[in-house]
């Protein structure tokens, strides 16, 4: 694989601080108890977000990146914001979203962001061919990544991912509790 410095950023940067933004999003649910609250249907949206934004980055490393990949990066990037969007309109009518907690979505934000951009400064001749400008023909076929990423990282970036994934499943389980909890209370009316 070519490294340079856009590869090196979004692999120990971008990413790194990516998954810790989610873990710490993760955090804030936890502290303010989400399952009382918004319980399991903000839970699903979290786990939707993760998958829009966990598609592209399993694009980015097994993929070759050429106008499909970033065409569909660019589309699940819009879909992410507007679920985010609906997100945060649902939680805010419900629960307490702290500063610090509006300050971690931010990150889930402009992470995101910030691959995209330096995926297409990276693949900018099949960026603007995606446009049909530029030199290069428009590559619109799935390929694996002839520069494969080394092993060791694409295990841990699959490894801490399924991990905040997990946790995102464990508080969707929250949810569903608290709610059966309080569905049973209520004598299932």
């Amino acid at each position: 694989m070519t490294v340079d410095s856009t590869a090196l950023i979004l692999m120990y940067v971008v990413v790194p601080v990516w998954l810790l933004a989610g873990l710490a999003d993760w955090l804030c649910h936890r502290t303010t108890y989400i399952e009382r609250t918004s319980g399991s249907r903000e839970s699903r949206l979290h786990l939707l977000m993760f998958a829009e934004m966990g598609a592209p980055l399993l694009g980015a490393l097994f993929l070759e990146v050429n106008a499909l990949v970033i065409a569909f990066m660019i589309v699940m990037f819009l879909v992410h914001e507007a679920t985010s969007f609906w997100d945060v309109s649902y939680a805010t009518r419900l629960r307490r979203v702290s500063p610090f907690e509006q300050h971690v979505h931010s990150f889930l934000e402009i992470m995101p962001l910030l691959a995209l951009a330096l995926i297409v400064a990276r693949y900018w001749p099949q960026f603007l061919a995606l446009f049909g400008a530029g030199e290069e023909k428009a590559r619109f076929i799935l390929r694996w990544n002839p520069e494969k990423l080394p092993p060791l990282y694409i295990a841990g970036t699959l490894a801490c991912a399924a991990l905040i994934g997990g946790l995102y499943l464990e508080e969707l389980a929250r949810g569903l509790k608290a709610e059966g909890r309080a569905l049973a209370r209520s004598g299932g009316a």
